[in-house]
């Protein structure tokens, strides 16, 4: 596939240079929907975005290596994503979404393809509330992996939520910001919450979404992923979220990348956040 000038018009090049090795530790492939097909019980059909787009955007920003995190409009179908793990397995983990109906075989030939955990979506407009039955069958069988639980929630869920995430037996990572409004500011009782969740050893989160809880040029959203970063500078990672599904804008991933240093300022900071955090958990390099 030839990636259309179009695609490169509508991003600009970050004027931030981000340092060898740096991570997009969130972002999906779509598709292409011929070859693999989206899943019958989706709640969002997007247009394809296949491996072809997400390494030709990377390499525009300037970035190493990817986390290819399994989308719900493909669901437990993780071919898609494991079709891009293997184009280039040095540059690529994977994280993917499974069922009970998962065997021992199954979980084996997805770590040898490079994923290095599963994903749950809480989030009302995706479906809402996993089974809970198959949430702890799925925890059981992964937890002496040395996989990892990443878990979209809406914000107003959290509280709700801490006191089953605070038995999870296995590290857990919290995506885009926990999804708190940016709006709201600091003093928010959903950020609260997800600042005491990260004094847990096993708390990660993830410094992506700005654009879904913002809008351009994001000025309410940095303040909280700063404070984030500040809380757990060893177990925070950051990522695009290309290609953006169910946007409530057109995002810049050139203005997402130049977010970075408001974020954190120090170099060495930086570097934590891009690339020794990712490789620690997802095992880049080894």
């Amino acid at each position: 596939m030839t990636v259309s000038p179009e695609f490169f018009a509508k991003r600009r090049k970050p004027t931030f240079k981000l340092p060898p090795g740096a991570t997009d530790a969130h972002c999906h492939v779509f598709g292409p929907g011929a070859i693999f097909p989206y899943a019958p019980n989706r709640k969002y059909t997007p247009e394809d975005a296949p491996k072809e787009m997400l390494r030709a955007l990377h390499d525009y920003l300037g970035i190493d290596r990817a986390v290819i995190v399994q989308a719900s409009c493909h669901g437990i179908d993780n071919a898609a994503m494991m079709d891009c793990l293997a184009s280039d397995p040095k540059r690529y983990r994977g994280v993917a979404i499974v069922n009970d109906t998962f065997t021992d075989a199954d979980f084996d030939k997805l770590h040898a393809g490079g994923v290095r955990g599963v994903r749950f979506n809480f989030v009302k407009h995706l479906g809402g509330m996993p089974d809970m039955n198959v949430f702890n069958k799925v925890i059981d069988r992964v937890k002496g992996r040395g996989w990892h639980v990443v878990l979209h929630l809406d914000a107003k869920d959290i509280d709700e939520l801490s006191t089953i995430i605070r038995k999870l037996p296995l590290p857990f990572l919290i995506d885009h910001m926990g999804r708190v409004p940016a709006k709201d500011g600091l003093e928010q009782a959903p950020l609260k919450t997800l600042l005491e969740l990260a004094k847990l050893e096993n708390c990660w989160i993830k410094v992506c979404g700005s654009e879904r809880i913002d809008f351009p040029p994001y000025d309410k959203a940095v303040p909280i992923a700063r404070r984030i970063v500040e809380t757990i500078p060893d177990r925070v990672l950051w990522g695009t979220d290309f290609p953006h599904p169910n946007p409530s804008h057109e995002a810049d991933e050139g203005e997402l990348v130049d977010l970075v240093p408001q974020f954190v300022a120090d170099p060495a900071m930086q570097k934590l956040l891009l690339v020794d955090n990712p490789a620690k958990l997802y095992g880049f390099g080894q």
